[in-house]
């Protein structure tokens, strides 16, 4: 009959067969039914700075952007991004050929991996990890190598042995994340420069994920790896607008890397989006420009946001691991007798109203995360205090 398909072979790429829906859609589609709040994925619900929304629309009224931008992003938007390299953490990048616009993050990374990874290679990835990361090794036909991040004195902690025990001669390529989703491990200098040693003695390349970069809390300091010694040449830094700036729906990312190593991301970004987010990208520009003071306000909001979420899950009888940046605090479920945490949070919209997520997803083995649990914080106070007391129904 016409339209039918072969049963032989199954639709679906067999690279990509692994994975189905993302756990963000499932369980965000479980908070719209059952009218809970949503603590699972990480949006604000709140908009950013009210001038740098301003300037979106002024963008979009003057005809900036509303057609297709240039390829590598605006040159607005490229030279902000240099600049800001450049006076937070000293790292000189040429703009016109050492910057690249993505949309969003997410493209970034799939762009990077699809241009530097070639079946077989190994990529060597710290878990739990964010869900994109496994299915774009996949798509670039890589093989995934977990390190386990694991508990330790109230946070998570890298093992610098394992680490090196994870590279073989068959390694292309480490995927950094810092400040990391969803743990909240900042790392510190020490193991940044052991992970730049172990890069340059292995020969390896280096695409770091630093999304959160200006949300790191307490004594943590966020470190570009490309400020190491013999990382300039090796790494691809990946920068958002959406977390800085409470604009995830705007999807402006960027990269930052050598020309050569640009050039090779770029040449695969174009066949993925080609361009996007023309307007947003003239906004994000002038973002980029806010003081500092911005920049400490909005840290030291999301601080107290953290500790006021973690403070009721504490109360609720959950343990939480502290985190040091991002805005996802992880619990573990095992003091309510409680060890799957995939059932946990299927049930939990039922038990009290509230949507998190089971880091369990973010492991591939998921007995490492199984009885673990994550909550993100970037929203209103009185949501967060809601979600808390409900939460302490769980305690009873």
């Amino acid at each position: 009959m016409a339209g039918m398909t072969s049963s032989a072979r199954p639709l679906l790429n067999r690279r990509l067969a692994e994975f189905g829906t993302t756990i963000f859609a499932e369980m965000s589609a479980l908070a719209l039914r059952t009218g809970s709040i949503n603590l699972g994925q990480g949006f604000p619900d709140t908009d950013g700075p009210e001038e740098v929304r301003e300037a979106a629309v002024r963008a979009l009224r003057d005809g900036r952007g509303n057609q297709y931008p240039p390829g590598p992003g605006v040159p607005e938007l490229r030279a902000a991004v240099a600049a800001h390299q450049e006076r937070r953490y000293g790292l000189v990048h040429d703009p016109d050929t050492e910057v690249l616009v993505t949309a969003g993050a997410t493209e970034a990374i799939a762009a990077a991996l699809l241009a530097l990874v070639e079946p077989g290679d190994e990529v060597v990835a710290f878990e739990p990890y964010y869900d994109s990361y496994a299915a774009c090794i996949a798509m670039a036909g890589g093989t995934r190598v977990p390190v386990t991040l694991r508990p330790h004195e109230g946070s998570f902690r890298l093992d610098l042995d394992e680490l090196r025990a994870a590279v073989t001669d068959r390694t292309r390529l480490l995927l950094i994340n810092t400040p990391h989703n969803p743990t909240g491990t900042v790392l510190t200098r020490a193991e940044l420069t052991a992970i730049a040693e172990l890069a340059v003695e292995r020969d390896l390349l280096v695409v770091t994920d630093e999304v959160y970069e200006h949300l790191v809390f307490d004594e943590a300091e966020h470190i570009p790896l490309a400020t190491f010694p013999g990382m300039r040449e090796r790494t691809v830094t990946i920068g958002s607008a959406g977390k800085t700036f409470s604009f995830t729906g705007w999807k402006v990312g960027w990269i930052t890397a050598n020309g050569p190593l640009v050039s090779a991301v770029r040449t695969a970004k174009q066949y993925l989006t080609y361009v996007s987010a023309g307007p947003f990208q003239y906004a994000v520009a002038e973002a980029l420009q806010l003081p500092d003071s911005y920049f400490d306000g909005f840290r030291t909001d999301l601080r107290r946001k953290r500790d006021l979420l973690g403070d009721g899950l504490r109360a609720a009888g959950f343990e939480v691991y502290q985190p040091q940046g991002t805005y996802f605090i992880t619990t573990d479920i095992t003091p309510f007798g409680e060890k799957d945490a995939y059932a946990f949070c299927r049930a939990l919209p039922e038990r009290c109203g509230v949507v998190a997520i089971p880091n369990s997803v973010f492991y591939d083995d998921p007995d490492a995360g199984r009885s673990q649990v994550r909550f993100t914080f970037c929203k209103k106070d009185d949501v967060l205090q809601k979600a808390a007391d409900r939460l302490r129904r769980l305690a009873s």
